[in-house]
């Protein structure tokens, strides 16, 4: 039920978005378009695995997998089969700071559509047999994440940043916290976490905006104003320049690397965004590709990415390889760091960076679903309509001097955080 582009390449995308204020004060930017009979929603609170309680983790993504698996007046079978007869979609799901959710309808469908979501959101039922089922559907994932390389790297990373902290803690828990999670756990955090202060939501489609009001209020109108959120303290990623080893006995060695990021309030942001696209952000340009697999062959896949998160921003990477090239692997990828750190990048290399940057812009606007997001993500982060517009200038105003600086800001003396599961060679 994706549909292409709801807008056409205007001089503006900023010009596109309306804000829509309800009676009961819900805001939403809208996109309305009615070139296709469809309507996308995406909405997001503040929350998330962060406000699992101690002992109870896990919870957040156990809440946020039941609300579509029944509500209302509808079991889950029931309500399952009216997603199918409608020929809705509807999905929530919880990350580290937010709970959110998608919602498509054509517009033949559009009261129906938009009275089965809010059934979702307002009256999910909990059901004993559906916890312990979607319970199970976790515990599963879990099970198979014990002994798959990739997933133990990065929980032992995790671990090592982020040591007492909330984001030190899988989002789905673990196996001793998910098999205890019962329906008044999901009842407690469903009724913390919605509240009209944090909901940003976007819409994108055939909808006009007084029509859009009253769904709105429908939908979120009757959510407490504040929330009860858990405070969450700020972070710095900790143990810059460990390596820890966990042993398994696999033929490959997989890596998590990382340090302390920038956040995107930061003057620096757009100049380190250039900046990580050309270590490690490029798929097949960055620094990393040609240095670890092109030049060397060491590894297919490696890469690097900045995290914001609410409360700690990061430099996070990865790659995987053959353990007697293991050390190697690493070598090469804390050299590239430190390189890129003292000298900064090459102005051909800022050039294509930011061209590329700018022009693959477009194609996060490409469906009504991926604008709808973008538009929630925008607001999340503290950014107004006018940034659609802005953005691309402030990658291109990023000058060789100021990626430079940003480098080495980001990168420093190219020590970093490393956990490797496998047996490597050569890695202390």
């Amino acid at each position: 039920m994706t549909a292409h582009n709801t807008l056409p390449r205007p001089a503006s995308r900023a010009e596109n978005v309306q804000r829509v204020v309800t009676p009961a004060g819900v805001e939403a930017w809208l996109v309305e378009s009615h070139a296709v009979p469809l309507v996308a929603l995406e909405f997001a609170v503040d929350g998330g695995s962060s406000q699992d309680p101690a002992g109870k983790e896990g919870l957040a993504t156990l809440m946020g997998g039941l609300l579509d698996e029944g509500a209302g007046p509808y079991d889950s079978r029931a309500f399952h089969r009216e997603v199918e007869d409608l020929a809705v979609h509807v999905g929530f799901g919880a990350d580290r700071d937010q709970l959110s959710g998608h919602f498509q309808t054509l517009t033949r469908n559009l009261d129906a559509g938009f009275e089965l979501l809010g059934l979702a959101l307002n009256a999910p039922r909990f059901d004993a047999d559906d916890v312990a089922r979607v319970r199970g559907q976790i515990a599963a994932g879990i099970k198979r994440d014990a002994n798959d390389p990739d997933a133990m790297a990065a929980k032992a990373f995790r671990q090592l940043a982020f040591p007492g902290h909330v984001y030190g803690r899988a989002t789905r828990g673990e196996l001793e916290t998910i098999e205890g999670l019962e329906r008044a756990d999901c009842q407690a955090l469903h009724a913390k976490l919605l509240s009209r202060k944090s909901l940003k939501v976007a819409v994108v489609g055939a909808i006009d905006a007084a029509t859009l009001s009253k769904k709105l209020d429908a939908l979120f109108g009757g959510w407490p104003l504040e929330s009860r959120l858990e405070a969450v303290p700020e972070i710095e990623m900790a143990n810059v320049g460990r390596r820890e080893i966990v042993e398994l006995d696999v033929p490959q060695s997989s890596f998590r690397f990382g340090r302390g990021g920038i956040g995107r309030r930061d003057p620096d942001y757009f100049a380190a965004v250039v900046v990580n696209h050309i270590l490690g952000g490029g798929a097949f340009t960055s620094r990393f590709f040609n240095e670890v697999r092109e030049k060397r062959g060491l590894a297919y896949s490696v890469y690097s990415q900045l995290h914001d998160f609410r409360h700690c921003a990061a430099l996070f990477g990865g790659a995987a390889t053959k353990n007697e090239r293991a050390g190697e692997t690493l070598e090469v990828v804390e050299a590239q760091c430190r390189l890129l750190g003292a000298e900064g990048p090459s102005a051909d290399e800022l050039d294509k960076a930011k061209k590329y940057l700018t022009g693959s812009y477009a194609l996060r606007f490409d469906t009504s679903t991926k604008i709808a997001s973008q538009l929630v993500r925008l607001q999340l982060d503290g950014e107004e309509p006018s940034y659609l517009d802005e953005r691309n200038a402030k990658i291109d105003a990023v000058t060789l001097e100021h990626a430079r600086a940003a480098g080495k800001r980001l990168l420093g003396d190219g020590r970093l955080l490393v956990s490797v599961v496998g047996k490597p060679e050569g890695i202390a």
